[in-house]
């Protein structure tokens, strides 16, 4: 069996498809894959270090009005849908898979027309235009988020959530713990704006930990983003916390980020869709902080998906000091009752077996191929 998966731009394309490849490898070990992406994103890096064979088609995204780069890039289009479409006769598979990201339209486009079983990956509860567009081509449709599924064809759309890696629901919180010298009996607030930092939360944050730096009974692990963290150890150096207490630690990048999770009680996120479904699947309550600039404004619509369910909080980035996250803070930590509904209402969003379900329905178009 051969598998063509595509998605790249970002690791919230990149991972969930690196999952879907290793959970279909368990089920299927014979299977052979192809990855293909754009040596521009983040996945010309990422992908390769995981050991997988990858092909690139040369393709910039659109912007939303015409403009002079926008008809050269309709030239390059053209080029990488013939690129694609090479790449899908080469390697033959069986199914093609897109995870989201512009890179997905020409190869999946190149399979339809190939009459090869296409598959696309949405985990925003606004789906992007590539992924709308696509939609009327290929066989199937998984989504992240029941709140999309009017967004495309019935027939085709299946809610199955956001595949997440194995180790986020093997963690336990003793190991996280261990991990980071916390003590697993108290609570622990968990911050990330995400891979590369979110300057805003940053900023935020500077004030929320000089205050808690008096408070030991509530635990504090902020990952800043290896850019930021230089600028968040000086700033809290002004604030007058040259050394941090035991209980609050600041670190570039969550390596074990699944460990860290599993100590959460409380979290303050951006609300990029492969973070929250970590979070659901946890059952971890949060304080969201939508990034403002994503496409479309998606991540607000995920972040309120969350905030009407009663899981979620959210703090518009405009609206982010360190006064509001601070005061947020406060109140659900020191409401148990409410903290504990927060995380009931998380946990019944979760889908945990969200890449077994996803690697199945693969499967079935790979086998009526």
């Amino acid at each position: 069996m051969r598998i063509i998966v595509s998605g790249g731009g970002t690791g919230g394309h990149i991972y969930p498809a690196i999952t879907i490849i290793n959970t279909i490898r368990e089920k299927c070990p014979e299977a052979e894959f192809l990855y293909v992406g754009t040596q521009r994103g983040l996945e010309a890096d990422i992908v390769p270090k995981e050991g997988l064979p990858f092909a690139t088609v040369d393709l910039q995204g659109f912007e939303r009005s015409i403009t002079p780069r926008n008809i050269l890039r309709v030239g390059k289009a053209m080029v990488a849908v013939t690129k694609a479409a090479k790449i899908v006769r080469d390697f033959r598979p069986d199914a093609v898979i897109g995870t989201g990201g512009y890179v997905c339209g020409p190869v999946l486009m190149a399979a339809s027309f190939l009459q090869v079983p296409t598959m696309i990956q949405e985990q925003n509860v606004l789906p992007g235009i590539t992924n709308k567009m696509l939609s009327h081509l290929v066989n199937r449709i998984a989504v992240g988020s029941e709140a999309a599924l009017p967004a495309f064809p019935p027939d085709k759309a299946v809610y199955t959530g956001n595949p997440i890696r194995r180790a986020v629901m093997e963690a336990r919180r003793d190991e996280g713990a261990e991990a980071f010298g916390f003590d697993p009996t108290k609570k622990t607030v968990l911050i990330s704006g995400g891979s590369r930092g979110a300057r805003a939360i940053n900023r935020a944050m500077v004030g929320v930990l000089a205050k808690a730096a008096e408070n030991p009974e509530v635990q504090m692990l902020h990952a800043t983003g290896a850019k930021e963290y230089e600028d968040v150890m000086n700033r809290l150096k002004e604030a007058g916390l040259s050394e941090l207490p035991a209980h609050i630690k600041v670190v570039p990048y969550l390596y074990n980020m699944p460990q860290a999770e599993a100590l959460a009680d409380l979290a303050v996120f951006r609300a990029g869709a492969t973070g929250l479904s970590e979070l659901t699947a946890r059952g971890i309550p949060s304080i969201l902080v939508p990034y403002p600039f994503a496409a479309e404004n998606h991540q607000e619509f995920n972040a309120r998906a969350l905030e009407k369910a009663g899981a979620a909080k959210v703090i518009l980035n405009k609206d982010l000091t360190d006064e509001t996250l601070g005061a947020a803070l406060g109140e659900l930590l020191a409401d148990d009752d409410k903290l504990k509904a927060m995380a009931e209402a998380s946990r019944s969003l979760g889908k945990p077996q969200a890449a077994e379900e996803i690697a199945e329905m693969v499967l079935a178009l790979a086998e009526k191929r």
